[in-house]
């Protein structure tokens, strides 16, 4: 009984596999649509069927299609820093003093209200999440890292990582 319940569990384990691979894989066209539109999410509409091969109508529904089913969460501009006055990054890592709920919806809270917060990403390891901090400029970092970092009471530890070059940054 025992190898047969294994023997079900390890089929329907490749079924899933290759159900889940033919979702993305097998559909060469929306992969390519995939890829340009991660390149130019405004190229128009005839150029990029014109690029996939299908007719402007049947690559509209796709990229809808696409969309629907959440491959595509959205559109968004890339903005220069130095149009956002943000010229010095760093990546900063956040270690909490407790390990609760609590404290972590608290933190998060903080993060998605500080602007100077460009990302941020509860991670496994040593420390509990890494942050993305865009700022004017190491002045401005500080005064980041004393006013808003240092009022949070959870945190135990902060490392700051700056940024000095990013020879490849494909952020959308």
């Amino acid at each position: 009984m025992i190898l047969r319940i294994r023997r079900n569990f390890r089929s329907s384990l490749q079924v899933n596999n290759i159900d889940q691979q033919s979702d993305f894989e097998a559909d060469a066209i929306s992969a390519r649509i995939l890829r340009i539109l991660a390149r130019n999410g405004r190229i128009p509409n005839q150029q990029l069927a014109a690029e996939v091969g299908l007719s402007p109508s049947a690559c509209l529904r796709r990229v809808q299609d696409l969309e629907r089913r959440g491959a595509i969460q959205g559109y968004r501009a890339i903005i220069a820093p130095s149009a956002r006055a943000a010229g010095f990054t760093a990546y900063v890592t956040v270690g909490l003093a407790r390990h609760s709920n609590e404290a972590q919806q608290a933190f998060e809270r903080a993060c998605r209200a500080a602007p100077q917060v460009r990302e941020c990403h509860n991670i496994t390891g040593s420390v509990e999440y890494l942050l993305r901090v865009e700022v004017r400029d190491l002045d401005a970092y500080r005064r980041f890292h004393t006013e808003v970092l240092g009022a949070f009471p959870q945190i135990a530890t902060i490392t700051t990582h700056v940024v000095m070059g990013s020879p490849k940054d494909e952020r959308a």
